[in-house]
């Protein structure tokens, strides 16, 4: 049976290079302890920024640089937590990492107060009055918008320095997925015996074209969670609490239109999302569903038979470097400074491809300001592996290019467009890969990649943010959230999308538990808003070429100094109505009928 390598059992080269972030934990020591003094340098302006624009310049300046720092170390103590989390030491060096930003968001919180303080227009006339404010506009602005929820400086302070222990929710819930679950080996139809894991069942096996061990793996993943479902619901039932405590503290209608402050997005956009396509997507979704049952020859197509292949016998092995060369030739369309950046995170260790006893599960990218990202996943093998790789790619070069045109204050958009520029790369790939080859199984493998795609973004994710819809008016409506209450409402989510087109059984509606996403407020939705807007996107490079890319740089050089409808509109999208979303639904819905016909 093959066994799981421990972290020091993996080689080397697959590994990314975190030296280049601290050289040694001494080193990442070292810093913490140098941030932790600078943060007591801000006490002098406590109750100053009144006094001028000069005062407040200089606060925000000291401000952002400590930021900035504390960002760098705390995302060290992150990638050495999910490369390995069973290291004593890596948890260690997390935990302390929650208590150091904590303390510094308790230190600084005096900042935000007093803003909120300052005689309506002020902050304007400080602007008029003092140059070095004018990078801080927006951010200022941003703040002011929130002033109405504001609670005293105290209470600020009090909860600011609570983080670590507001953010246990989601520490619990990944030390205890990639920590102390474990999950019993499986046989397949063959006899041959498989280990099971989070990291294998979610990136090879219910990929399986071996109908046998993908519902095998199946049944021991299930059997797993289902042990742990009581302690899961208690600890996500507390992170749905704490955001509908803080919502009506701070005076929010709900802790939806909380969530959704920060990111510049109102209901309206919120809902239309979810509403368009979940009423839109699902009956293309679900003719998709019965053209697999009756290409795999499936009696019936069970809830772990949605990921199995097509085409199993046409998904050859792809290497690291076959799907980065693929990728660069992919992605020279959008210009030399873009490639250069991704011929560096190919070639110089930036990525994390590994599969070790510990490591996060999924993928993700960390672009730490002033230094260059780091990719996480967990190399399959296969085709998928490369778009996930693509759209990690997309993140990395989208954040980097934003940290090279704009100060750390202003580097990050709005969460409703961080999905657009990894996703764009996936569409990039896919269009690249069918320019080609024009042999039909060739056009309908790149048709099956690209419905992958759209599979994750506005079917998995979106089911996901259906599901926190209705935990949130739940939860605020004093439903206790049981696990039991969890998998009831997962099972309505999946029913109603999928119909009876899929056989769902009762572990099915344990999804809920594998996703780290409903612990990081309304994120899942937005992979179907980046989504929707890189599909418009894409489709006017098509048709006007270099005028589109260029545009589509200025987007990601822009970063954070607009808020998202405008970062979509300068790109040529109107996100504010729902017709770029019926457009991308109906895209989806024309990859299935050529699906149709080349099968």
């Amino acid at each position: 049976m093959k066994q799981r390598r421990l972290r020091n059992e993996v080689p080397v080269e697959l590994t990314w290079n975190l030296d280049e972030l601290f050289a040694s934990t001494q080193e990442w020591e070292d810093e913490v302890e140098a941030i932790q003094n600078e943060a007591s340098l801000l006490e002098p302006f406590k109750g100053t920024l009144q006094t001028g624009a000069s005062q407040l310049a200089d606060c925000l300046e000291a401000q952002e640089s400590l930021l900035a720092r504390s960002a760098r170390a705390a995302t060290y103590a992150r990638l050495r937590f999910s490369e390995d989390s069973s290291n004593p030491q890596n948890q260690a060096n997390s935990a302390r990492s929650g208590d150091f930003t904590s303390g510094i968001g308790a230190a600084i919180s005096f900042i935000r107060s007093e803003i909120l303080e300052l005689p309506e227009g002020m902050i304007e006339r400080y602007i008029q009055e003092e140059t070095r404010l004018e990078p801080f506009r927006k951010s200022l602005n941003d703040l002011l918008e929130t002033k109405r929820h504001k609670l005293s400086a105290e209470t600020e302070a009090v909860l600011a320095s609570l983080g670590e222990v507001l953010g246990a929710p989601y520490n619990i819930y990944q030390r205890s997925k990639l920590s102390d679950l474990s999950f019993d080996a499986v046989q397949d139809a063959e006899g041959v015996t498989h280990p099971v894991s989070f990291a294998l069942f979610e990136t090879d096996y219910e990929f399986s074209s071996n109908t046998s061990l993908r519902r095998a793996s199946y049944d021991s993943f299930s059997k797993t969670l289902e042990q742990y479902q009581n302690t899961f619901a208690a600890v996500y039932a507390t992170e749905v609490k704490r955001q509908v405590v803080t919502a009506r503290l701070r005076g929010y209608d709900s802790a939806t239109d909380m969530l959704l402050q920060p990111q510049q997005v109102t209901k309206e956009m919120y809902n239309n999302i979810l509403d368009v396509i979940l009423a839109e997507l699902a009956p293309h979704m679900r003719r998709l569903m019965q053209l697999k049952k009756k290409v795999l020859g499936l009696d019936q197509l069970l809830f772990c038979d949605l990921k199995a292949p097509f085409d199993p016998d046409f998904n050859p092995p792809v290497t690291t470097e076959e799907a980065g060369q693929t990728i660069l030739e992919a992605l020279r369309v959008m210009g030399p400074e873009y490639t250069e950046l991704m011929e560096q995170a190919l070639s110089e260790r930036w990525i994390d491809y590994a599969d070790n006893v510990g490591k996060s599960t999924g993928a993700f990218c960390a672009s730490p300001y002033g230094k260059h990202s780091y990719i996480l996943i967990t190399w399959g093998g296969n085709m998928r592996s490369a778009f996930t790789l693509a759209h990690e790619l997309g993140h990395a070069g989208h954040l980097m290019l934003a940290a090279r045109n704009q100060r750390y204050t202003n580097f990050r958009p709005s969460l409703y467009f961080i999905e657009a520029p990894s996703t764009m790369n996936e569409l990039l790939l896919a269009e690249h890969i069918m320019k080609k080859s024009n042999e039909p199984r060739m056009k309908r493998w790149v048709i099956l990649q690209m419905l992958n795609t759209y599979y994750h973004n506005f079917v998995t994710h979106l089911l996901e943010a259906d599901m926190q819809r209705r935990v949130y008016t739940a939860a605020e409506q004093g439903e206790a959230l049981t696990a039991k209450k969890l998998s009831s409402l997962k099972g309505e989510v999946l029913s109603e999308f999928w119909g009876d087109t899929v056989e769902l059984d009762s572990r099915a509606h344990l999804t809920w538990m594998r996703q780290p996403h409903y612990y990081m407020g309304l994120y899942p939705y937005t992979y179907a808003a980046g989504l929707t807007a890189s599909t418009a996107v894409a489709q006017l490079i098509k048709e006007e070429g270099q005028p589109a890319v260029d545009r589509w740089l200025e987007v990601l050089k822009a970063g954070g100094t607009l808020n998202p409808l405008d970062l979509m509109k300068h790109s040529g999208v109107d996100m504010s109505e729902p017709k770029p979303i019926q457009s991308a639904v109906a895209y989806v819905g024309s990859l299935i009928d050529e699906l149709e016909r080349l099968f």
